[in-house]
């Protein structure tokens, strides 16, 4: 559903979130293991991301990535757009171009309502909202 880069971002912001609500800041060594990502493939995203300004990032002997509180409030659609852009909440379930209300795919009243329920679902997680979760061991981002 999301590309690869999507979902190492999603993990990773939720990680961070998760090691950095004290504000600590996490290397990228310790995301790459903490999500089971490669080092240089999660640097890439969050050094994009940190452009963005979805993550803040500082450099240095304590520098590492981290989130301000702003942050720690996105939503999880946020991290999507910015990765993977709108396509997955207003694109075509089959790809077509020119799918509309007035020229509909076969698939379009339905795949319209999932999209919808994914952008609600997706827009209404905030990153911040993972951690306790983690803590309990009752949510995972690694296998």
């Amino acid at each position: 559903m999301f590309s690869k880069t999507c979902e190492y971002a999603i993990r990773a912001m939720i990680f961070i979130a998760q090691k950095t609500r004290e504000g600590d800041r996490i290397g990228i060594k310790d995301i790459a293991r903490g999500i089971d990502s490669p080092e240089h493939f999660i640097a890439k995203i969050l050094q994009e991301l940190s452009r963005k300004g979805i993550v803040q990032s500082a450099k240095g002997p304590n520098g590492g990535f981290y989130l301000d509180n702003v942050s720690m409030n996105r939503s999880l659609a946020d991290i999507v757009r910015a990765v993977d852009g709108d396509k997955i909440f207003q694109g075509c379930g089959l790809g077509l171009r020119q799918c509309s209300e007035s020229q509909p795919c076969p698939i379009h009243h339905e795949f319209k309502k999932i999209r919808l329920g994914l952008f609600e679902m997706l827009d209404s997680s905030k990153v911040g909202a993972f951690t306790d979760a983690l803590e309990g061991s009752m949510a995972f981002l690694k296998r």
